[in-house]
C-alpha cells in the first residue's frame, strides 16, 4: 500500500512466498525455527490456509502466503524493487496485482485499499486485472467482486 495507495500505519507484515503444493509444511517448519508462532498449530493452519502466521523478535506481526497457483508466481515474476527508505528496498507487487490481490480479499479494509490505489494510480491496465481477477472470483465462487470492482472504477471516473 505505501509505494501504490494510500499509505498507512500498519503494525504487520504481509508477503507472499511462492512454495508450489506440497511443501507448506517444510516451509512452515523452516520459518518456524526463525519466527515465533502467533497462533497454536500455526504449522497445520498454514498448511490447511496456505498463510503462516508468525511475529518477529519485537512482536510484529508477519502473515506469509504461501504462494502456488500460476497467479501468485506472476505476481512475484512482475515484482519489482522499491526504496521505501534510503538503503531500504524491497520487492513490491505492480499496482494492478494489488488490486487483483487485494479485491479478491474482498475484506471492508481492502476495498478501502482498492479505493486509494484507485485514487493514487491514474494509469492501471485494467485489461490485465480483469482477465487475471474474474477466474479468481469464479474459483472462489464470488463473481460479484468482479462486478463491484466495476462500480467502484466507474465512480472514480467520475471524480
Amino acid at each position: 500500500m505505501q509505494r501504490w495507495g494510500e499509505p498507512r500505519v500498519t503494525k504487520d507484515v504481509d508477503l507472499t512466498l511462492v512454495v508450489g503444493f506440497g511443501d507448506e509444511e517444510r516451509y512452515a517448519e523452516k520459518l518456524l525455527q526463525q519466527f515465533s508462532p502467533r497462533i497454536a498449530n500455526a504449522k497445520d493452519f498454514a498448511a490447511a490456509n496456505r498463510v503462516l502466521l508468525l511475529q518477529s523478535p519485537d512482536g510484529i506481526g508477519i502473515d506469509i502466503a504461501l504462494g502456488g497457483l500460476p497467479y501468485e508466481e506472476l505476481v512475484a515474476a512482475r515484482a519489482t524493487p522499491f526504496e521505501f527508505l534510503p538503503g531500504l528496498s524491497l520487492l513490491t507487487c505492480s499496482a494492478e496485482d494489488l488490486v487483483v490481490l487485494k479485491t479478491f480479499a474482498d475484506r471492508d479494509r481492502d476495498w478501502s485499499d482498492v479505493e486509494g490505489i484507485l485514487l493514487r494510480q491514474a494509469a492501471l491496465d485494467w485489461n490485465y486485472i480483469e482477465s487475471h481477477l474474474r477466474p479468481l472470483a469464479e474459483a472462489k465462487e464470488s463473481p460479484q467482486i468482479v462486478d463491484r470492482l466495476s462500480r467502484l472504477r466507474q465512480r472514480k471516473r467520475q471524480i
